[in-house]
């Protein structure tokens, strides 16, 4: 068994990064600013919001944060969006979720424009993708696709089960596994004799947000196992009041698979990885555009 380290990745990626970046830099080219909205205090994405800053520090992105009260309207909020859209200074925005119950995600989501959209949620970014052709793909399935690459874990032929269908992780997944040359099931909450399904997979990824669900029972000797499910469970012996767990149960699982990813340190880094792949690639098609334009 070997563990699928993405911090360790996310490093050597980030010092990749900052190489272009400082690049672009000595010739004079725009630097890569990406630009975030965080609504309300919720925790964990203030700590998320703050783990890209710091991200973007360490590879010499320019960052901004806007920052908006829980009680900011709907209207408010997309007027915000356009704004930045309309900043030429800016080449990516993200949105971080999730937004207060009164505002719609899929109508701030689809007023971000689509060529600003790191994070690759635009029907227009969903679209390209699932043709395979350029666009800025969602960042999580696109660092999983990176973590894989960087471990030469062999994906042509292989049969790749993906638990959970969400519109971030799941669906978009199954589009790269198949342009990856995996055979694909995607199993849900509807899936009949569910553990009949992942057993077959050669390539099991976990997505559905249930703590521990997959254990060593449910998977054949020798998977690759992806943990993509992060969820605060209650520990009262803990110093922070909770631990947290992914969608696999590691200490049965691990064993038996060949390639694992822990929680955290797993998916995680290479989400936020993701996100400034999809900048650095703005700037790039904008540079190119520059150029071609003269």
């Amino acid at each position: 068994m070997q563990t699928l380290n993405g911090n360790a990745v996310a490093k050597t990626l980030k010092a990749k990064i900052k190489i272009e970046v400082d690049q672009l830099k000595a010739e004079g080219k725009k630097v890569p600013h990406l630009a975030a909205i965080l609504v309300g205090s919720v925790g964990a994405s203030m700590t998320y919001v703050a783990a890209k800053e710091k991200d973007c520090f360490e590879v010499g992105f320019d960052s901004t944060v806007l920052r908006f009260p829980e009680s900011i309207t709907e209207a408010e909020l997309l007027n915000e969006v356009e704004k930045v859209n309309n900043n030429a200074d800016i080449d990516g925005l993200i949105v971080q979720l999730p937004l207060p119950k009164h505002i719609s995600e899929k109508k701030v989501t689809e007023t971000i424009s689509w060529k600003k959209d790191v994070d690759g949620f635009h029907p227009m970014n969903v679209g390209l993708m699932f043709k395979g052709l350029p666009c800025f793909l969602p960042a999580t399935p696109y660092g999983i696709i990176k973590l894989l690459e960087h471990y030469q874990v062999e994906t042509s032929g292989k049969h790749c089960v993906i638990i959970g269908r969400s519109d971030i992780v799941g669906k978009p997944m199954s589009a790269l596994m198949l342009q990856k040359n995996c055979t694909v099931t995607v199993c849900h909450s509807k899936t009949k004799n569910i553990e009949s399904f992942i057993q077959q997979g050669d390539i099991v990824i976990a997505a559905l947000g249930k703590p521990e669900f997959l254990k060593a029972s449910m998977i054949k000797e020798g998977a690759v196992v992806i943990d993509v499910g992060i969820t605060r469970v209650d520990d009262a012996s803990n110093p922070k009041g909770y631990v947290l767990k992914g969608d696999v149960d590691f200490n049965d699982v691990a064993p038996k698979s060949s390639f694992i990813t822990p929680v955290p340190g797993g998916v995680g880094p290479m989400t936020r990885i993701g996100l400034l792949l999809n900048t650095i690639d703005a700037v790039n098609r904008r540079n190119l555009s520059s150029a071609t334009s003269m």
